[in-house]
């Protein structure tokens, strides 16, 4: 398996999928698709990478799979198929976490120029966009409580 094949394909799907999600309109089919397309197929090549390696079927670091232990991680991730499932793992779950901003910004009024920055700092750096995020809705997001 040429797993350098596997990464870029991954990288396609998230980096079209986060272009879509920060510059197109939100129309809920373009949404559906995101959550459904890319993020479940990225979350299915995934699981079957994580069956695949666990099984033995494909072998990854020295001495097959083992997640109990840093040096077994560290095997793992040694191996081109770990750094595939470990990238790919990233990918799915940003952008799951970016489709969930975003949703949660347009039911909150914020424009989409404040969410951009926001979805960005996601797409580059996950926890970090979602700290700024959870940090930024806050106050609206108390406000928007007591009223409804």
């Amino acid at each position: 398996m040429d797993w350098s094949v596997v990464f870029n394909g991954v990288n396609l799907v998230a980096l079209v999928a986060w272009l879509l999600l920060i510059g197109a309109p939100r129309w809920p089919a373009l949404l559906s698709g995101i959550l459904y397309l890319a993020i479940g197929g990225l979350c299915a090549l995934y699981a079957s990478m994580v069956i695949s390696v666990l099984s033995g079927f494909i072998p990854a670091g020295n001495g097959g799979a083992d997640f109990t232990t840093i040096e077994g991680i560290r095997a793992i991730f040694a191996s081109d198929v770990g750094v595939v499932i470990g990238w790919t793992h990233y990918l799915a779950f940003d952008l799951f976490v970016g489709l969930w901003i975003a949703r949660d910004a347009d039911a909150k009024f914020f424009s989409r120029w404040v969410q951009a920055p926001i979805l960005l700092a996601t797409f580059l750096a996950g926890p970090l966009g979602l700290i700024i995020w959870l940090v930024i809705r806050e106050p609206r997001a108390r406000a928007r409580g007591r009223f409804h």
